[in-house]
């Protein structure tokens, strides 16, 4: 929540708190929220027990699910498919969860492919889907005919770059997609795992690349009726 989303929250009729703090490494102080009108709670373990909505960005853990209570929501990127007993764990408090799936489209090099797929997925889910992508041997920039492809679309790649594939970022999601990545992506339990079988954009020619791009949206379109979340 930033401070100018805090306001429009208010404007709906909402009361805005948040602890202190937690504003700090997205650069926004505890002043700015409190000129935006939101009270600031000293401790999380206050603010759960103050409020009746909670939005949290990272994954709740045991701690913060114990001070759940009947009638509370807790909006958060949940982690379903990884993260079962923790769903049990809010249900049995009697809160209400709004679990959002986390995708992570994977490819060699970061520069194409699995860069569509996530910048698609992102729009067509409408925001119910946490989307990220990364690349066993990221390149070191975006393919500009990809990026080209994408703005035809609408969708703005200028501002992304390729990212590395980690444990981390594979553990944290729930369905894992790879793209001619072979062997690199590590594989965990719990997790659903799909190989899209789509032609590398790198030296491919402007009808290829687009090609390509609409073959990743009809593949996003299968995984979303999967997931139960329309297209938009």
């Amino acid at each position: 929540m930033t401070p100018d989303s805090a306001m429009q929250l208010q404007k709906l009729g909402y009361d805005c708190a948040i602890e202190a703090g937690a504003g700090a490494a997205a650069g926004f102080s505890d002043a700015a929220y409190e000129e935006a009108g939101v009270e600031i709670v000293k401790t999380a373990a206050a603010l759960w027990k103050t409020v009746d909505i909670i939005a949290k960005v990272r994954q709740p853990n045991e701690t913060e699910l114990k001070r759940l209570a009947k009638g509370k929501t807790l909006i958060s990127f949940f982690n379903p498919g990884g993260n079962e007993e923790g769903l049990e764990l809010a249900k049995s408090k009697g809160a209400v969860t709004s679990a959002i799936p986390e995708v992570l489209f994977v490819c060699v090099q970061n520069a194409g492919r699995s860069q569509m797929a996530a910048a698609i997925a992102a729009e067509r889910s409408g925001g119910r889907l946490l989307v990220r992508s990364a690349g066993s041997m990221p390149a070191a920039a975006l393919n500009p005919a990809v990026v080209s492809s994408m703005a035809e679309i609408g969708l703005d790649l200028t501002e992304e770059f390729p990212k590395p594939l980690t444990d981390d970022v594979v553990r944290a999601a729930d369905v894992v997609v790879t793209m001619g990545c072979g062997d690199a992506c590590p594989i965990y339990p719990g997790k659903h795992y799909e190989d899209w079988q789509l032609d590398d954009p790198e030296h491919a020619s402007v009808d290829d690349v687009r090609r390509v791009r609409d073959e990743i949206t009809a593949h996003v379109d299968r995984m979303l009726l999967q997931l139960d979340i329309a297209s938009v």
